[in-house]
């Protein structure tokens, strides 16, 4: 009927069910709760709110142990949810940890482009990795839904997909290094050389990025109004130092008082 409204709420209820009846086996209960998130990415997928509710669901400890023993392909859903989903980006720490725990039982481009991002910082590789998400997406059941723009057919999810993907590789790139170069980083992102350098602008403005571009050397330099990483750091091994020196200082001056009392 396509009505998934209502598919969402008997969903819900389905999961109540699951997870209150009591099942001859924890075997049972684990099967039930597989067959339940198998059920729901025909929900999840087509629901407006769909993208929240499986981020929700698939990490309740519970469904997550399902996810991990019994459904490792899982992960693939729920870290397209995660990437696509700008409001649950704190998911993507716990979301990575995941994947490198399941890297020997499960791998898939679009697990493999977060760990070469977020674990091995490995831009080559993401690159090439975010070309097969692209037809990872498109092949799949859930995700490839296609939809007819005037003469031209597009995969939606899969170019929301993207759009994100190449955002945590600039926003990445960006935090290790203070001087891009637009046509390396045109590279990187699978864009020519125009498009990135709009897309650039329009993410610096929009995202209110403290960046500025250089068109006559072609490059992006971050943090005009801030000191370096490395500033920072120093900055802060002296913050440490002086606390540090206070501390000693304040035992010392304790001891000594404890010293006189006992004379």
């Amino acid at each position: 009927m396509q009505n998934w409204d209502v598919a969402l709420e008997e969903l819900n209820r389905l999961k109540e069910v699951i997870d209150s009846k009591n099942f001859s086996s924890p075997l049972s209960q684990l099967q039930n709760r597989t067959w339940l998130m198998h059920w729901s990415l025909f929900v999840y997928f087509n629901h407006e709110n769909g993208r929240n509710a499986i981020i929700e669901l698939f990490f309740q400890e519970r469904y997550l142990n399902a996810i991990q023993t019994n459904a490792h392909h899982l992960l693939r859903y729920l870290a397209i949810a995660v990437i696509i989903n700008k409001r649950r980006r704190n998911s993507l720490k716990d979301l990575v940890k995941v994947i490198q725990q399941e890297q020997y039982t499960y791998k898939d481009p679009i697990t493999e482009f977060l760990e070469c991002l977020f674990v091995n910082y490995d831009f080559e590789k993401a690159q090439q990795k975010l070309f097969e998400c692209g037809e990872v997406i498109e092949n799949d059941f859930f995700l490839g839904k296609q939809a007819q723009e005037g003469s031209f057919v597009t995969v939606p999810l899969r170019d929301e997909f993207l759009e994100n993907a190449r955002l945590f590789i600039f926003e990445t790139y960006c935090r290790i290094h203070q001087c891009i170069d637009i046509r390396m980083l045109a590279e990187k992102l699978n864009m020519d050389y125009d498009d990135a350098e709009r897309w650039i602008v329009n993410l610096i403005r929009n995202a209110r990025l403290d960046a500025m571009i250089d068109s006559k050397m072609g490059t992006v330099i971050m943090g005009t109004q801030r000191s370096s990483v490395y500033e920072q750091i120093i900055e802060s091994t002296k913050q440490l130092s002086i606390r540090s020196y206070m501390l000693a200082n304040g035992v010392v001056a304790a001891a000594a008082a404890t010293q006189g009392y006992n004379l």
